[in-house]
């Protein structure tokens, strides 16, 4: 079979375009969305929990006829934006501010809460909107965000995310190969926001909290996304943080980046140097990312 493109991971050949120009053919008064979910069900093209990838799919089919490949039908309603393409600013919500300065043992109990899809989202948002240095953006892929609380104040805030597609220095500790890195990629997560509130002094706090995020975040993923979580990462910006933290809970690190971002072609470096850290979750963490 002839390819055509490669589109998320998927080849696409000649046949495929053929069924797709016989679907719509076939099904003169159907949209675009009742179109894709078709087209996914017919393909087996599904998240792991089972949720059909309607919306990759739609990006195919408006790939597919800027090349000429198809033609889709009109649009049966106006264009909704997405988060993704015009990202409100979180709305307020009100913080207490006042200083707490203890030890661990003072601000017991602390209780992770993931908020994803819940009254509680609202409050991450803004916290991280507000609050931290790199501000709020909508998670792409899968995603869980928590909120720490400490006698029901927010204390901390964490966001998890899809890791990045291809990193050298964790894809040689991992020792998989391209196929199957493809294939897993899925049982990782990327910490793409830590925040600890700058009102909030207590020693030791930082490493205590990731190290209790990292018990419960393989069961939360489970619960939303129907797979676990093998494997922990992320970037700390050398520049601003030595990552203590991470090394104060044993991640290990792994590498630093080259300060040229992934679309760079000039290779002069044109950012900050990130430090690369990974923390395994479970002692066969290897062979469960390099076999499933």
């Amino acid at each position: 079979m002839d390819h055509i493109l490669v589109y998320r991971n998927r080849q696409v050949t000649r046949k495929d375009i053929c069924f797709i120009r016989r679907l719509i053919s076939d099904n003169p008064e159907e949209g675009r969305s009742a179109l894709s979910r078709e087209i996914c069900q017919a393909w087996n093209w599904a998240q792991p929990n089972g949720h059909l990838k309607d919306i990759v799919c739609r990006g195919l089919l408006l790939r597919l006829e800027k090349e000429g490949h198809i033609e889709l039908p009109p649009r049966k309603r106006a264009l909704i934006p997405t988060p993704f393409l015009s990202c409100k600013t979180p709305g307020p919500v009100e913080v207490d501010e006042s200083p707490i300065e203890a030890s661990l043992k003072d601000i017991a109990p602390i209780t992770f809460r993931q908020v994803r899809r819940t009254p509680h989202e609202k409050l991450f948002n803004w916290l991280i909107h507000t609050y931290h240095y790199l501000g709020y953006t909508q998670p792409v892929g899968e995603h869980l965000k928590y909120v720490v609380f400490s006698y029901e104040r927010p204390i901390a805030a964490f966001a998890w995310s899809s890791p990045a597609w291809h990193l050298g220095p964790r894809d040689r500790f991992i020792g998989w190969e391209p196929e199957v890195r493809k294939k897993n990629l899925h049982l990782i997560a990327y910490n793409t926001r830590f925040l600890i509130l700058s009102w909030v002094r207590v020693p030791h706090l930082a490493s205590h909290l990731l190290a209790r995020c990292a018990r419960v975040l393989s069961n939360d993923w489970q619960t939303l996304y129907n797979h676990p979580i093998w494997w922990l990462e992320t970037f700390c910006d050398t520049e601003r943080f030595k990552g203590t933290c991470y090394r104060a809970a044993n991640w290990i690190f792994l590498g630093k980046t080259t300060g040229r971002g992934k679309n760079d072609h000039t290779k002069k470096t044109n950012r900050s140097i990130k430090a690369l850290y990974g923390y395994p979750l479970s002692k066969d963490f290897r062979s469960r990312l390099c076999h499933g």
